[in-house]
């Protein structure tokens, strides 16, 4: 019996905090003054440290603002990829977030490495539309 309340007391908080996160994204869209996608980037991809910002699309022309430094423009990147962050990236970002991948420049493997962005699940199709994905294709979504 102690079993079942267990279960019932972990499945109320997960749908508990499921509803407080949809019920936080709807009320941030609808609000319409809050500017630019909330996230956490590295840059170069696969090797930078994580750091707080947003990305902002105006007039079509797509940039990454950190709260502290230089923003990074994201015209001419491309996404190449959407995963889940791995065990170790989970510690530092959350571990529900999706990390989109992307080229910047001509599209080659770049010296700088590229950026990944890693945006909440709801916030993706945003920033995927703000993004031009690789080869006219949409990334793969796990």
């Amino acid at each position: 019996m102690g079993r079942v309340i267990e279960f019932a007391v972990v499945a109320l908080a997960a749908a508990g905090t499921g509803w407080l996160m949809r019920r936080k994204h709807r009320s941030r869209v609808a609000a319409g003054n809050v500017a630019g996608i909330p996230c956490m980037a590295r840059t170069p991809a696969g090797r930078g440290r994580w750091r707080m910002g947003r990305v902002y699309v105006d007039g079509g022309a797509a940039r990454w603002v950190p709260r502290r430094g230089e923003p990074v423009v994201l015209t001419g990147g491309r996404a190449t990829a959407v995963r889940a962050p791995s065990v170790k990236e989970g510690i530092s970002i959350n571990p529900g977030s999706r990390i989109v991948t992307c080229t910047l420049g001509d599209g080659a493997a770049s010296s700088d490495g590229g950026i990944e962005i890693a945006v909440m699940p709801l916030d993706l199709r945003e920033l995927l539309a703000a993004v031009p994905q690789a080869d006219g294709a949409a990334p793969q979504t796990p």
